[in-house]
This record gives C-alpha cells, sequence and structure tokens, in this order.
C-alpha cells in the first residue's frame, strides 16, 4: 500500500478476497507469496486501524467518566 489510505472496511474486503481465492486454488504457486506479503500488510493496516478505534474510544470513556465524577449531581430538597 504504496502511501494509500485505506479504510478498515476497503483492507478487510481485499484481505478477504484473498483468502477467498486461496481457500478455493484460485491462486497460483507463483502468486501465492505476493498474495500473503499482501495480506500481511493488509492485516496490519486493520489491526493499526483497531488499535486506533480502541485507544480513541477508551480515551472517550475515560473523559465521560472523569466528567461524572467531577460533577455531582443536585439533589432537589
Amino acid at each position: 500500500m504504496s502511501n494509500e489510505k485505506y479504510t478498515y472496511a476497503d483492507a478487510f474486503d481485499e484481505l478477504q478476497s484473498i483468502v477467498s481465492d486461496i481457500e478455493r486454488g484460485e491462486i497460483t504457486i507463483d502468486e501465492l507469496s505476493e498474495k500473503v506479503k499482501r495480506a500481511t500488510l493488509l492485516i496490519s493496516v486493520c489491526k493499526a486501524k483497531l488499535t486506533a478505534t480502541e485507544d480513541e474510544v477508551n480515551n472517550i470513556l475515560a473523559s465521560l467518566a472523569a466528567d461524572s465524577s467531577t460533577s455531582t449531581p443536585t439533589e432537589e430538597e
């Protein structure tokens, strides 16, 4: 992926396509090495996007938790 920005969905779809082709035996031995290299790269892209999303969600949740612990609900008497 030479400086191309893939979405998670694009990378995952291409990865699924490669796996499907391998499972169906539609890839020759000559192509196999390149497809496996490409699949490895796509897995790295997906993993990085998942990790970044997890970190972002954790930061949002931590922010919400911090906000709720600093603000106390007012009670009506």
